[in-house]
């Protein structure tokens, strides 16, 4: 009895080794089987892709600059046409003997026989001068009307001074 129960024990370890295995190669047949995630096609297709890009990119880049270049152009050509239709209204202008006659006396300093010209001089001083009279009109902006006037009769006084210097 002892010999059968030992060959029993033995025989159902067997049997459940047997039916686990079997559990596992069930389980390993249901599963996906883990593939390479990137095949050939799938390579292929990237290269060629990749080769597209390539090969499309510089005739890409010329199309968007030659737009840029023909939206420019368009601007420059409304800009010459605005120019041309000034110019048009001028030389319309210039056919009138009014705007010429005008024009001659303003630039000119034309006159009609039988009138009088007068022309005045510009009061504004030029260069070193004209810095030093903005300084000063600017000081002069600021203070009393008074002070102005002291200063200018004093100024005038300095240079009766400086005259009566120089004749002596």
């Amino acid at each position: 009895m002892g010999a059968d129960r030992f060959s029993t024990s033995a025989r159902l370890k067997a049997i459940g080794q047997e039916a686990q295995a079997r559990v596992y190669r069930a389980a390993a047949a249901r599963r996906p089987v883990r593939r390479n995630k990137l095949t050939g096609r799938a390579a292929l297709l990237a290269l060629v892709l990749c080769a597209l890009v390539v090969a499309l990119a510089y005739p890409m880049r010329q199309y968007i600059a030659q737009r840029s270049d023909i939206a420019d152009q368009r601007r420059a050509a409304q800009q010459a046409k605005a120019r041309v239709e000034q110019l048009r209204e001028q030389k319309a202008r210039w056919q009138d003997p009014q705007y010429v006659r005008a024009q001659a006396r303003e630039h000119l300093h034309f006159v009609l026989p039988g009138e009088t010209g007068y022309s005045v001089a510009d009061p504004t001083p030029t260069g070193d001068a004209a810095a030093e009279h903005r300084t000063t009109n600017d000081a002069a902006a600021h203070r009393p009307w008074y002070d102005n006037l002291w200063d200018s009769v004093d100024q005038t006084d300095a240079g009766g001074h400086a005259d009566a210097a120089a004749r002596r």
